[in-house]
């Protein structure tokens, strides 16, 4: 075995280096091999300084392939600082020590081969026995060409993650498409550190066609994180782009993150070409978790127009429903019917239909609780209220029950319903005079004898026992009546009254008007007992954020209450062309007169175009062909406690107020208003309450002389 070359000449270097290092320092000190000794000794130190800040590995090797120098500098310092050649001969061992030193570690030869090559010469190349040597054996586990082939791309790219393909799969129909199995190189690791970007450059795909998801545990094959499945789709990632499915556009544009109903996945589109409407269902991926759309980003994402009232939303659970109407739906008409209005056994009846072309029922008692029902419709003027008032009297008439209905201002529509049903006035003092009868029938059928045995009993609907019929009695808008300087007060205890005890005693109490609040005569016991006691019904208050709010002060808890718009309005082009052109906007808007937001039982707002009664015709094949009356027991009743009589008169001395003194009736007499529809007189009492309101000196003295009697 032969020494390398470059062994030798280092030895040699040594051996002649060594009685220079000695001998140079004592005889010659200014010589300049003793400045090159150090020059040399100072780079070494910066090799050790580079060397140790470096951040690659292989330090110590660069350490000591410097240390030569540095030791040859220290042995020149000192043999220049020492006597001679010091005690000893400690020059002449210093120099012999380095040279041993490098003789057998040999820092520069050694130590410069990278990758550890062998120390001595590589033996001659011989020629190889003429024998034919086998192949190492490759376990075969059976793969196929495709994973074969994807397993060589993935080893060129140095096994990204460390892992191992297991299977590749073709995805059918697909020529580049496929799924690949991964494990972790080291039993027992997890794989860490691979990412879409890792697995998409050895197959040449963009990184967003690359999907990693984790594999579950099967029969016969392991799982966990020491597992991991990739799918590399650019064929259909293409198509995806450019051919979406209505799945993939609803995952890509809608139940992403940033889409309209994030979280959210279509199940299925559907489409109803006799109706020309389109259904999307959907659901929450998570069923905890509550849909939370907006609509009009909903809307941009599948192509459809947003602002012609044809699109419309329901929510139930976590599901939800989509609907994309050709034509707006709520402007078509549906015409009242006897069959609609019609109550069944349970007292329910049709009083419209919903956008998805639905009936939607309200009842006329509450089968439930057996009880009568109360009504609560509001909405502004021209809304479709009297429309509504219209069927529920149907209904209610054709159900065999007496209705009463009174309104604050005499109108066209009001008169034609008082032709069937039991009675109908148009101002304040009637509105009074109805409730006031109405809260007496409550004591009068609370003592009434039922026939079967000659015991008064509470209401029972349906019961053919029942001596006497249901009441329902109407006051439109009640607000209004409710803040009359003169009957105000009476009406307003008197609506309060009768929605707390009416319905034990079959009478249904049906204000409407155009606020739910307090403030506007409604007061919270009211709102409680009509809103826990009746289907409300709110048709359009003005604006979409009136009518929500209207909605919700009627509901247990605020759900998602649908708009309605003024108008009912599809868009035509578009605006932004239009602007440019200087082209006017199109007129094309329909008006949402009878559609409303009614409430369910559940608390559940639906929007629902309420069934249309044409005044214009002989409303008669409506209503049942005689008016259900009082019977005759209640009417007398009634007579004999003065408030059965033609309620158009004026007030009747002490009917609401005591009947004043002779001074009192004397002074107030040029003040006193006559009957008829306007009203009555006004006693002590009310004159008290409005010398009270004084605007001038003189009208406070005349408060002060009505108090102090002066």
């Amino acid at each position: 075995m032969t020494t390398p070359r470059s062994v030798a000449l280092e030895r040699l270097a040594y051996t002649l280096a060594a009685p220079v290092l000695a001998v140079a320092p004592n005889l010659y000190p200014d010589n300049p091999v003793n400045q090159v000794v150090q020059l040399a000794g100072a780079a070494g130190i910066a090799g050790w300084v580079l060397a140790a800040k470096g951040d690659e590995s292989g330090a110590g090797r660069k350490i000591l392939r410097w240390s030569p120098l540095v030791l040859a500098a220290a042995v020149d310092v000192a043999a220049g600082h020492t006597g001679g050649f010091g005690p000893y001969w400690m020059d002449g061992l210093l120099a012999a020590g380095w040279a041993a030193a490098g003789y057998l570690v040999m820092p520069f030869s050694r130590h410069t081969r990278r990758r550890h090559r062998p120390a001595l010469a590589a033996p001659a190349w011989q020629p190889a026995p003429a024998e034919v040597l086998e192949a190492p054996a490759v376990p075969d586990d059976g793969a196929d060409l495709l994973t074969r082939d994807a397993r060589l791309l993935w080893e060129q790219a140095g096994m990204p993650g460390r892992t191992h393909i297991v299977k590749a799969t073709r995805h059918p129909g697909q020529q580049h498409d496929m799924t690949i199995l991964l494990r972790a190189s080291e039993t027992g690791r997890p794989i860490t550190g691979l990412n879409e970007a890792a697995v998409a450059a050895p197959f040449g795909v963009h990184s967003g066609d690359v999907v990693l998801s984790e594999v579950a545990v099967q029969a016969g094959r392991q799982g966990g994180p020491g597992w991991m499945e990739a799918r590399i789709t650019p064929d259909a990632n293409a198509r995806r782009r450019t051919q979406p499915t209505p799945q993939e556009r609803w995952t890509d544009r809608v139940g992403g993150p940033k889409g309209g109903a994030p979280g959210s996945e279509l199940v299925h589109k559907t489409r109803d070409d006799v109706r020309g409407v389109t259904f999307y269902r959907a659901k929450m991926a998570d069923s905890t978790e509550t849909p939370r759309i907006d609509l009009a980003k909903v809307c941009r994402a599948l192509g459809l127009p947003e602002d012609d009232s044809c699109v419309f939303v329901l929510i139930d659970g976590n599901e939800f429903l989509i609907s994309a109407f050709d034509e707006p739906p709520l402007s078509q008409i549906f015409s009242a019917t006897r069959e609609l209005l019609t109550p069944d056994a349970k007292g329910m009846y049709v009083c419209g239909f919903t956008i998805t072309g639905q009936p939607v029922k309200t009842m006329v008692y509450q089968h439930d609780k057996n009880a009568a029902a109360h009504g609560l419709t509001l909405g502004v003027s021209r809304s479709g209220k009297t429309q509504y008032f219209a069927i529920n009297m149907a209904a209610q008439s054709l159900d065999g029950q007496v209705v009463w209905l009174s309104t604050v201002r005499k109108d066209e529509k009001t008169t034609v319903l008082g032709r069937y049903i039991d009675r109908q006035g148009s101002n304040a003092l009637w509105m009074a005079r109805q409730l006031r009868a109405a809260k007496a029938l409550c004591e009068i059928r609370a003592e009434m004898p039922w026939p079967h045995d000659g015991q008064p009993h509470d209401y029972k609907p349906g019961d053919t026992r029942c001596p006497y019929r249901q009441l329902n009695v109407y006051a439109d808008e009640f607000m209004t009546a409710a803040q009359d300087g003169d009957f105000g007060e009476f009406i307003q205890k008197d609506g309060d009254d009768l929605t707390v005890t009416g319905l034990k005693y079959g009478i249904g109490f049906n204000p409407a008007g155009q606020s739910p609040f307090a403030h506007n005569g409604f007061s919270t016991e009211m709102k409680d007992n009509l809103r826990q006691n009746s289907r409300p019904v709110i048709f359009n208050m003005g604006s979409p954020g009136a009518t929500r709010k209207a909605a919700e002060g009627t509901m247990e808890n605020a759900y998602d209450v649908p708009t309605i718009p003024a108008r009912y309005s599809r868009n035509e082009g578009s605006a932004i062309e239009r602007a440019m052109r200087g082209e006017a906007d199109p007129e094309n808007g329909v008006s949402t007169g009878g559609v409303a937001v009614i409430v369910l039982d559940n608390g559940r707002a639906v929007l629902m175009r309420s069934l249309y009664a044409d005044f214009d015709t002989d409303l008669s094949n409506l209503f049942p062909d005689e008016v259900n009356q009082l019977t005759d027991y209640e009417v007398s009743e009634l007579t004999k406690r003065g408030l059965w009589f033609d309620w158009n008169e004026p007030v009747r001395p002490g009917e609401f107020w005591p009947e004043p003194d002779e001074d009192e009736e004397s002074e107030n007499r040029s003040r006193r208003r006559g009957g008829g529809q306007g009203g009555g007189g006004r006693s002590s009492k009310r004159s008290s309450r409005r010398a009270e309101q004084v605007a001038s000196p003189r009208q406070a003295l005349e408060a002060i002389k009505n108090l102090t009697d002066a």
